[in-house]
């Protein structure tokens, strides 16, 4: 058994895509495709989506699966245009239905069922998916949101938001749903993988002191040298160190255009009466 790998790395949101095939029979998945969006002119494109199409085309791979990790509040995601360009099935954490609940009042998204219809797949830990030949496990992995996995493939282990490269640390956790504690936990349940898995991270964001893109690592290096959480770090103390961290975090960019989309699989706003499509801004007066 053969597993190939390509990353592909959206600049603008310092995310990174991964397409993993088993080499086979072609089969693939993709993990967190990234929608553009120019929030000034709200403007959306399938820039990095036509970039997966044409490999997928070049090395005649049939995208099976897209795995969203969580529903992202930093990008928008392409899954609805993979779906409609290849049929692969969206696949996404059971506990998306809490994050469509809370997000679909917040928005007043009388479109969006919280009961995850709108993906093809909920996956819950322990729940496996056939690549090919290749098995795909799932781990819960919450805390960052309620509904976050880590997908292990082949040796490696991708978590998304979850961990981002030993030097910059963890994931923030005061997302509605999120919490400190439940993320040490998750974080700590990843660690107990074998020391030489491989971990590739959702985002990587520059240091002071490294200056160079980096999204692969190991369970060894997290543990040794994770700014926020190496080995002897209490639960305690990375609570405190979270929260503190956390409370002085503006939101994320483009958190409001991409929850309204994510809990939809990566689909628009359906159009309003007078043909076009609109993404909603809540005002919160003080």
């Amino acid at each position: 058994m053969s597993v190939q790998q390509q990353s592909f790395f959206h600049e603008p949101t310092s995310t990174v895509t991964y397409l993993v095939w088993d080499e086979a029979t072609g089969a693939a998945a993709v993990i967190d495709p990234v929608l553009d969006y120019e929030p000034r002119g709200a403007k959306v494109s399938g820039v990095q989506a036509s970039e997966i199409l044409r490999f997928l085309k070049d090395h005649r791979l049939t995208l099976n699966y897209v795995l969203e990790t969580h529903a992202h509040a930093d990008h928008l995601s392409a899954a609805a245009r993979l779906r409609e360009a290849t049929g692969a099935q969206v696949v996404i954490g059971a506990h998306i239905t809490a994050v469509q609940d809370y997000f679909g009042k917040v928005f007043g998204a009388a479109d969006v069922t919280p009961d995850g219809a709108v993906f093809d797949r909920l996956v819950r830990e322990g729940d496996t998916l056939m690549l090919g030949e290749t098995a795909i496990g799932v781990l819960h992995t919450p805390g960052h949101t309620p509904a976050c996995v880590t997908y292990l493939i082949d040796g490696a282990a991708y978590v998304g938001d979850t961990l981002f490269m030993p030097d910059y640390g963890t994931a923030r956790a005061d997302f509605p749903g999120g919490d400190a504690a439940t993320l040490y936990r998750s974080i700590k349940k990843i660690l107990a993988l074998p020391p030489e898995t491989r971990i590739f991270v959702g985002h990587d964001y520059l240091t002071e002191t490294r200056k160079t893109h980096a999204w692969q690592t190991t369970v060894a290096a997290q543990a040794a040298e994770n700014i926020h959480l190496r080995d002897g770090v209490s639960e305690a103390d990375f609570v405190a160190r979270r929260e503190a961290r956390d409370a002085n975090l503006p939101p994320p960019v483009l958190i409001l255009p991409s929850l309204q989309v994510n809990i939809r699989a990566g689909a628009l706003p359906p159009p309003e009466a007078d043909g076009r499509v609109y993404l909603r801004l809540p005002v919160t007066v003080t």
